[in-house]
This record gives C-alpha cells, structure tokens and sequence, in this order.
C-alpha cells in the first residue's frame, strides 16, 4: 500500500499526487506503476500511470524526494472508472494499492551520454518529465531536448520547472512547443505563434537530426504516436532508436 503524501492540481483536469511507498528503493526515469481501487460490492479496477518524478526530484515541494517516495501526475477521463477519483476524490493521507515501479525499455539511465529527443502528446509528457528530472539532477552532458504538442497554452503541465529546466546552463533542456487549436498571442510571447497541427515537415524542424544520431522516447495518444514515429523512420532516424509509450486518452493528435 502506498500512502498519499501530498497533491496539487497541475490544470483544470490533472493532478499531481505524492506517494509513499514502504521499501520502495527508488524508480528508473520513464516506468510507471499499476493503481487499483477496490469498489465496495467487490468491482476491481487497474490502471497503469507514469511517474512523474525523476533523479529524486518532483514537482511537489520539497523537490527533493527520499528514495521511497514517488510523484504521478494523472490526468482525468470524463469516462474514467479511475482517473476521476485519483484527481477529484483522493485526500492527503489515504491509501493506494499500488503495484511497481514496471518498465526496463522506455527509460533513461543517467549513465547514457547519447543525444535525446523527448515528444510529448498532451499528458504524454509525464514520463518524458520523469526523464527531464532526471538528466537535470545526474548533471548529465547529453544534449536533451523535447517537443511538446498542446491543445492550448492552458494545458500544459509544469511550465514554470520546463522553463527553469531550459535554463539550466549544467544539464540544459531545450522545450519547443506546437499548440493545435490555441496558441499563446504576441503579448505573452516574443512573436505571434499561429495555432496548428503538427507535420512531418514541422517536425523535422524541431528535432535532432539523424546525424546526430538521437534516441527518442515518444508518448501520446496513439494516433499522435504512431504518425511522429512514421515521419522519423521515413526521414532516415533508426527505428531502434525510436522508443513509443501510448496511452489511452483522447488528445494530442498531431
């Protein structure tokens, strides 16, 4: 059992939630754990979210976690059996049962001098944070890098630690971010930036290139997914090299 440690809601339909978990030993930047709430005539269901948190570090304060404490940022499904209690329901203190860390293939290790490039769909960020965390907090030299797809400047989790992520001159992360229906106006940016779905052509402007030869850890909706990882193959990026986690929401469509 896992219990709450603390939570803040990340937008209007996403949570961050704290939790600790007796014995755990720390977690690999990009796994996730299982969730399962038990109703009380019996009905059981499971769910898998991403952690959050990376290198011992999460949103929540104090940033800096001990090695038996995790953060999951969840975003709520208005159809979910799950979600909607993990973001509406659930008060500091209570319990989870909670299965994991799970996941050995969509992670980063902090000893992995190879060049990054993070893609996010919507919530698809969460792992990809967790890796982002990480590589701030080893210190690391590999060049990192993310693109994030947003419906809108609103949906978007963890703007402020992005934006101090960015400015890290010892483990800097580049952010470029695509809105598909609403983009910031010139008052809140340097320039104009006209709303759109991304492209194949959009997307080759915003990645490390094949001579570079990067890995990419992709997360979203399955449509957005499968789309930026054809374009990568088809513009010459090894398919080995092309790491996908999809989740089951609506959104993030390129």
């Amino acid at each position: 059992m896992a219990d709450v440690v603390d939570t803040r809601m990340e937008t209007p339909t996403a949570r961050t939630i704290r939790l600790r978990i007796p014995g755990l030993h720390g977690h690999l930047a990009g796994q996730h754990v299982d969730i399962r709430l038990t109703a009380a005539d019996g009905y059981q269901a499971v769910r898998s979210y991403s952690i959050a948190s990376g290198g011992g570090r999460g949103a929540l304060e104090p940033h800096d976690l001990p090695d038996d404490e995790l953060e999951l940022t969840v975003e709520e499904l208005v159809d979910g059996e799950v979600s909607p209690y993990l973001v509406r329901g659930l008060q500091n203190g209570d319990q989870l049962e909670v299965r994991g860390p799970v996941g050995g293939w969509f992670v980063w290790r902090d000893g992995d001098s190879t060049p990054v490039q993070l893609i996010a769909g919507g919530s698809g960020v969460v792992p990809l944070m967790s890796m982002a965390r990480a590589h701030s907090a080893a210190g690391s030299s590999a060049p990192f890098r993310m693109l994030y797809s947003l419906r809108t400047p609103f949906a978007g989790y963890y703007a402020d630690e992005l934006t101090a992520l960015a400015a890290d001159a010892a483990a800097p992360l580049r952010v470029d971010y695509i809105y598909t229906r609403q983009a910031p106006t010139a008052s809140e940016t340097a320039s104009e930036t006209k709303p759109g779905r991304l492209t194949a052509e959009g997307l080759m402007q915003r990645v490390l290139p094949a001579s570079d030869s990067p890995t990419f850890f992709i997360c979203g909706s399955t449509p957005f997914v499968e789309a930026v990882s054809g374009w990568l193959v088809e513009a010459g990026h090894d398919p080995a090299r092309v790491r996908t986690e999809r989740y089951g929401g609506i959104g993030g469509t390129p």
